[in-house]
């Protein structure tokens, strides 16, 4: 069965899931996928995953390259391995100035090289090795693990223009992208597989089962104007060519006008980034994206117009 991932943790407190988690395994979910930002950390539901769903595979998606130290970063990889083998798939990333710098206080600077000099990092140190390096953006000397995971984890790089998705295909076993269209997944993919054949291309893909149009337009207005005034992914959809359709949005945000900015996100751009429709109309589009070279969707449930996100959990489950 091909890969098809859902976010977690699911709506409701974390200890009350593990029937959830359950569930995802007989609907058919193959692959949970965390995050870290302002809600959950990254690790623990994946760490619960583990102990409650021992057939699901765990991803991080992602753990900014930045908000754990080189060391801890490599323990926290090796412990999730090491709980779950050969079933973590463990994505770093730059992340963003404002989850970095503005949340975090860590300046975010040169995150090429950083996110670059992490993944070479984990892959000397999860193999057990003593680590002394001089890295361009950190240093460390004679570290080395305690504990060295039977099996690899899977190290992935999220992505979003041409230099780290080229970095992601050569230095790790794929990439993690988000907030493109099935048109852009077929962009993106392709730079990555430039560098190594047969790679992973992981796509957080924000789904709205829901037929009530105006309330999807309204509900990810506010979601894309929330992602796409942040400056990685401006420069992102810039540079896939949405400079046009987003140019007025863009200035009128700027200049402090949120109201008229959301209006001037054309519903072209929302079709283009958040699925929605039935569910058989989103398991179609999801279908596109794969076609499009994305090996594993991890979908992202936006409860725009009231939908009970477990119930689309449900609805979108792959058809067996």
């Amino acid at each position: 069965m091909s890969p098809y991932g859902i976010t977690i943790p699911l709506p409701g407190p974390l200890h009350s899931q593990q029937a959830l988690y359950r569930e995802l395994v007989d609907l058919g979910y193959t692959d949970v996928w965390s995050a870290e930002s302002n809600g959950a950390d990254g690790l623990t539901p994946l760490a619960l995953a583990a102990a409650w769903a021992p057939e699901l595979r765990l991803g991080t998606a992602i753990l900014p390259a930045y908000t754990r130290s080189p060391a801890l970063m490599a323990q926290s990889a090796a412990t999730l391995a090491d709980a779950a083998p050969g079933r973590v798939a463990f994505g770093i990333g730059s992340s963003s100035n404002v989850i970095v710098e503005n949340w975090n206080s860590v300046p975010f600077e040169a995150p090429y090289q950083r996110v670059r000099d992490t993944v070479r990092f984990l892959k000397a140190a999860l193999t057990g090795e003593k680590v002394t390096e001089e890295y361009d953006s950190f240093n460390i000397k004679g570290f080395r693990l305690a504990i060295t995971p039977e099996q690899q984890p899977t190290l992935l790089i999220a992505a979003l223009r041409e230099g780290m998705l080229r970095l992601a295909g050569r230095e790790s076993d794929g990439a993690i992208v988000n907030w493109l269209s099935p048109g852009d997944a077929a962009k993106v993919s392709a730079i990555v597989n430039e560098q190594g054949p047969d790679r992973e291309v992981v796509a957080r893909i924000f789904v709205c089962p829901s037929e009530d149009r105006e309330a999807v337009m309204a509900g990810a207005r506010y979601l894309i104007a929330a992602y796409l005034n942040v400056p990685v992914y401006k420069a992102f959809h810039q540079w896939m060519g949405r400079g046009d359709e987003m140019g007025s949005h863009w200035e009128r945000w700027d200049a402090g006008d949120r109201k008229g900015a959301l209006a001037e996100i054309p519903e072209s751009v929302v079709d283009d980034l958040v699925v929605h429709g039935t569910p058989d109309q989103c398991r179609a589009r999801i279908a596109e994206y794969m076609d499009n070279g994305i090996t594993t969707p991890a979908l992202a449930i936006v409860p725009f117009g009231g939908i009970d996100p477990l119930e689309a959990m449900r609805s979108l489950a792959p058809q067996k």
